[in-house]
């Protein structure tokens, strides 16, 4: 068979991903604030890309409210409003908690351990305010049921309102009262462990459920 005509497919794929997401976690993790505004030239310059996936990751990114565009005028950061990670945070925990109900009878001790860890290394991080490695603790917390609840959908819609309550966790994680959170972990562990799966379910659900009442409160600072 002859190769295929075609060339470069995958490499553009996987730019145009690498773009979003370079964008995606500079606006999450702050780098890139609120009411910035977003011009492709310098966008361009810092990626070392062309204008396309740019142009290609700021309409994904305006897909998902982290971006506000006004065609002819600007690109800009959008801000942190209570009422848009409230909105986030409701599809996310029902997601959350139907990957968890569809993940406890598959999971093994491994799955468990895995959770343990990562809740541990989730504690040390608020422990010491540290924001970033929080989120990554908590992300691979919750990896554990939406990777193994055999659903592929649920990852794919939790991927647009992810980023914006991840805006939200950075303030949140900043502050050690929300060390409740390790907390919530262990009891879903349990739950898990125990093989119950509504009532990891319903914990998970809870857990995410918080989000809002820390985004709102600092949102309260952010321009409208």
């Amino acid at each position: 068979m002859p190769v295929p005509a075609a060339r470069g497919v995958h490499r553009r794929t996987l730019l145009r991903d690498d773009v979003y997401f370079s964008l995606r976690d500079a606006i999450v993790s702050g780098r890139l604030a609120p009411g910035e505004k977003l011009r492709d030239a310098e966008l361009s310059e810092w990626l070392g890309v062309s204008r396309t996936p740019i142009r290609e990751a700021l309409l994904r990114l305006e897909r998902s409210g982290l971006v506000i565009a006004e065609p002819g005028r600007l690109t800009m950061v959008s801000p942190v409003t209570g009422e848009a990670v409230a909105h986030a945070q409701q599809i996310a925990a029902e997601l959350h908690a139907l990957a968890a109900r569809l993940a406890v009878p598959l999971m093994t001790e491994h799955h468990i351990n895995t959770m343990a860890e990562a809740n541990a290394a989730l504690d040390s991080a608020l422990a010491s305010t540290d924001a970033e490695a929080a989120v990554r603790a908590d992300d691979a917390f919750h990896a554990v049921a939406v990777e193994l609840c055999g659903n592929p959908l649920i990852a794919e819609h939790l991927e647009p309102v992810t980023a914006m309550l991840r805006r939200a966790e950075y303030l949140r994680f900043g502050d050690v009262g929300a060390i409740d959170s390790a907390a919530d972990h262990a009891a879903i562990i349990d739950a898990c462990a125990d093989g119950d799966a509504e009532r990891a379910a319903e914990l998970t659900r809870r857990n995410w459920s918080t989000l809002a009442i820390r985004g709102e409160g600092a949102a309260a600072d952010q321009p409208a």
